[in-house]
């Protein structure tokens, strides 16, 4: 420990820690939009600069650490004139028009702006040329370039927790400017469209494809039925754009203010993530028994942003990945058969609308496969941001909304479907539902719980790569893994190409902490972290469940009983199974 004084109050903290971290621990605000702990540490923005006894010049506190005796001053004059200086500058290379932009009220360029009363900017606006702010706007992550300033946050996170290198640098001095990497566009790189780039930036210069107005369109349209599927890790982040305790963010509730904007039928993802279960647990069994997981394991398939991954870095894995239809698309492929016949419409009838955590899904949706005789399953997704915007947009006052159950036909779902959104969640449920298809019988709900996440998720990053366990099922032992982050996808696929690590079965999601820290979650501009705790509200949710194994779902048995059969049958095979390899990224 050493001993230094903030502020004229003396404190102690560990020895290595950065001027900055010590501040926050000590409940001192120090100012900052590039910083990113453990990412990006790089005093670009200058906002942090703070004094420090003995030196003559004012010192970046995000890169530079405490030492003995240290004294340390961040509420001076000359701290705070620096600090507007620095963020009038910043300004002068933003495209500062708030009301319509994505992250207005969350911006933390806005914040400061507010906190150090910029009203009137001494320095001419000096936004980049058409080079810089052209962009596909149908590609479902969009940049708005007028609105960077030039933090390299995106790039850090790409490069150091995804390890694609999407984004660079390009120009020097004030005539720098992020692009992207090997001066292409960004649907000729392999971007996974995780969106982590959008969830760290500080600004609006990154965010999703806004697709709110394709659902309002379809709501006012009387020739359509409008049908709605709510995913698992939603119901651990809506609440929190709605200023909404987690007792009261309830999916319930979320229903009811969906069924206020109009939606005609309101479904859980969580019942398709039970049938995903049923059909790649069955599908991992026989893979077994086959013999063909004795090279190379089977992996997951149910998170679009790994799936993209892995075409593009691991390709000779490809077809080890499970051929099981994520939920969302499986949920969408019964929606348009099975539900369309149960009310006595044809599928062109149905507009099928998801809510994610993600904005990889909205690429999965369009993948060619995802479809029957041109026909999507799914018509258009919105991520968590935009349903609570879309729901604020439609004057509903959520106080006053009733919580609704949601509609029959495929209405039930166990902790095993709700655990999806939580890394860990898929493999646990899987397991669940694996043993009892082996043994007969149900192990306990929690006899697989070593695959959840650690820590306290202070940091993105976890504290191994990947996670592993080791147990016998009839008579064989099984290894299995679990890893979150591309990052520690490449690490895990690398080693088992490699031969250094065997696996048999392994779960992979694109988004460090998995879908409760996904792309398209609720953005609050502090920079905490916050999928570990969203995890734990969905375990927590798994725990009170009457029902917590996937094969004891009521209405997943009433679908395979009245069409699908069984799981792997002929029906499931057409409608909840796809083709890795019928499609290019």
């Amino acid at each position: 420990m050493v001993n230094i004084t903030i502020n004229g109050t003396q404190v102690q903290v560990k020895e290595g820690t950065s001027i900055l971290d010590a501040a926050i621990e000590n409940g001192v605000k120090i100012p900052h939009l590039c910083y990113l702990k453990d990412i990006n540490v790089i005093g670009a923005c200058r906002m942090c600069c703070v004094e420090v006894e003995g030196e003559d010049r004012l010192i970046p506190a995000c890169e530079n650490n405490v030492s003995e005796g240290m004294v340390i001053r961040t509420d001076t004059a000359k701290v705070r004139s620096a600090q507007r200086t620095n963020l009038e500058l910043i300004l002068s290379q933003h495209n500062g028009y708030c009301p319509s932009c994505t992250r207005n009220g969350s911006c933390q360029l806005q914040r400061l702006s507010e906190e150090y009363n910029i009203s009137v900017n001494p320095y001419p606006l000096n936004l980049p040329s058409d080079k810089f702010t052209k962009w596909p706007q149908d590609f479902p992550l969009i940049r708005d370039a007028s609105k960077c300033i030039k933090c390299m946050r995106c790039i850090s996170v790409c490069e150091k927790v995804q390890s694609l290198g999407i984004w660079d640098l390009e120009g020097s001095g004030g005539r720098t400017h992020i692009v992207v990497s090997g001066g292409k566009t960004i649907d000729k790189v392999p971007c996974s469209i995780c969106g982590q780039c959008i969830t760290h930036c500080p600004v609006g210069a990154l965010h999703e494809r806004d697709d709110v107005k394709r659902v309002v369109d379809a709501i006012n349209d009387p020739d359509k039925v409008t049908v709605v599927q709510i995913a698992p890790a939603v119901r651990a982040s809506w609440g929190e754009a709605m200023g909404l305790s987690d007792d009261k963010a309830t999916v319930n509730l979320l229903a009811g203010a969906l069924r206020a904007t109009g939606f005609d039928y309101v479904f859980d993802t969580s019942f398709s993530a039970d049938l995903t279960i049923m059909e790649e647990g069955s599908e991992f069994l026989e893979r077994l028994k086959k013999g063909d997981l004795d090279k190379y394991p089977m992996f997951t398939s149910c998170c679009p942003g790994w799936v993209r991954f892995i075409k593009t870095q691991f390709p000779e894995l490809v077809g080890q990945l499970s051929s099981a239809k994520s939920p969302q698309q499986m949920f969408g492929s019964v929606i348009k058969d099975y539900f369309a016949k149960s009310i006595g419409k044809q599928p062109k009838e149905i507009f099928s609308v998801s809510i994610m955590p993600c904005t990889a899904k909205k690429a999965e949706c369009d993948i060619p496969t995802m479809q029957r005789d041109g026909v999507k399953d799914v018509d258009c997704v919105l991520t968590t941001r935009e349903v609570t915007k879309f729901i604020k947009s439609c004057g509903i006052d959520i106080n006053k909304v009733q919580e609704t159950e949601f509609d029959r036909l495929m209405g039930d779902y166990t902790g095993a479907g709700v655990i999806f959104g939580a890394t860990g969640g898929v493999m646990e449920a899987a397991l669940r539902s694996a043993y009892f298809l082996v043994t007969g019988k149900n192990p306990d709900a929690d006899a697989f719980k070593e695959v959840r996440a650690k820590g306290t998720g202070a940091t993105i990053f976890d504290e191994k790569p990947w996670r592993e366990l080791s147990f016998e099922l009839a008579g064989r032992q099984l290894r299995i893994a679990v890893a979150s982050s591309l990052g520690n996808a490449r690490k895990i696929c690398q080693a088992i190409v490699d031969g250094t690590v065997k696996y048999d079965f392994v779960e992979i999601m694109a988004c460090p902490g998995g879908c409760a820290g996904g792309g398209g979650q609720i953005i609050l501009g502090d920079d905490v972290e916050r999928a570990r705790e969203r995890g734990k509200k969905l375990y927590k949710i798994d725990k009170n469940m009457a029902e917590r194994f996937s094969h004891e779902n009521p209405d997943v048995l009433k679908l395979y009983k009245d069409d699908y059969g069984a799981p792997l049958s002929h029906k499931s095979e057409e409608y909840l199974h796809t083709d890795h390899f019928a499609w290019n990224v």
